[in-house]
């Protein structure tokens, strides 16, 4: 069902409430010394952001997860997802344990409050027009998921304004060699329906299916293999997110 103006109003104005929100909760704690992860985490990502963000919407979710994938502490992973709506941050912080933190365009780090409240809670900025940038970024992603981070790359780079895979970027993967991480690839099905790309036409009760995928060991790829890791992740997401059968 889409929504009414003032229900579409409603659902923009709560959203932006929830997220200036727990900026200033960030900023606070970090100002004090009090931040912890593990708050961050529960408290503020999955019962405070996310899920309000869900029930904004009336979004429903159903997370399949087949392989019973895991994270092991002191392990290096990295999240890779197609990308088709904003709601596919808060359905992945609530499909998935642990500290997740999104790699995300350097752009919106300039907001004034929220970029600093997302550097505050540890998200990972990536230049995309500055190829040096993003290597010195790519550094930093490195060194966060060292100390106990699960990075989240949509490795299209953007939000699908089709509704299907674009092309890859390969900084993720390269960051994946580099450190061995384990993939995790998800296919996200139903997100695009909520807010169809370049509207602000939300959809009220949809239902959304997040389909986990058996893991990939980028350390059985070298550099020189990457295109062949790119191929082994964008066939798995492609079929988790229901375009290839």
């Amino acid at each position: 069902m889409k929504a009414s103006l003032p229900r579409k109003l409603w659902i923009i104005v709560q959203s932006l409430y929830v997220t200036l929100k727990i900026t200033v909760i960030v900023l606070y704690k970090v100002y004090r010394g009090t931040y912890e992860r593990e708050y961050g985490d529960t408290t503020l990502l999955r019962r405070m952001w996310s899920s309000r963000l869900l029930k904004a919407v009336k979004a429903t979710y159903e997370v399949s997860n087949p392989h019973n994938v895991k994270f092991t502490p002191g392990r290096p992973y990295i999240i890779m997802s197609n990308h088709r709506s904003h709601y596919d941050i808060p359905l992945i912080f609530m499909s998935l344990p642990g500290t997740i933190r999104m790699l995300t365009k350097k752009e919106l780090f300039k907001v004034p409050l929220w970029g600093r409240g997302m550097k505050a809670g540890e998200f990972i900025s990536i230049d995309r027009h500055n190829l040096e940038g993003a290597i010195n970024d790519l550094d930093k992603a490195k060194a966060k998921m060292e100390s106990g981070v699960i990075l989240w790359v949509a490795p299209e780079g953007t939000r699908s304004r089709t509704g299907r895979l674009g092309p890859f970027k390969k900084g993720g993967f390269m960051l994946a060699i580099q450190v061995g991480a384990t993939i995790i690839p998800v296919g996200i099905r139903g997100s695009e329906k909520i807010l169809p790309p370049n509207t602000w036409d939300f959809h009220i009760g949809q239902h959304v299916e997040v389909n986990i995928g058996s893991p990939i060991e980028a350390s059985k790829y070298t550099p020189e293999t990457r295109d062949q890791l790119m191929k082994a992740v964008r066939d798995s997401i492609a079929y988790l997110a229901g375009e290839i059968q």
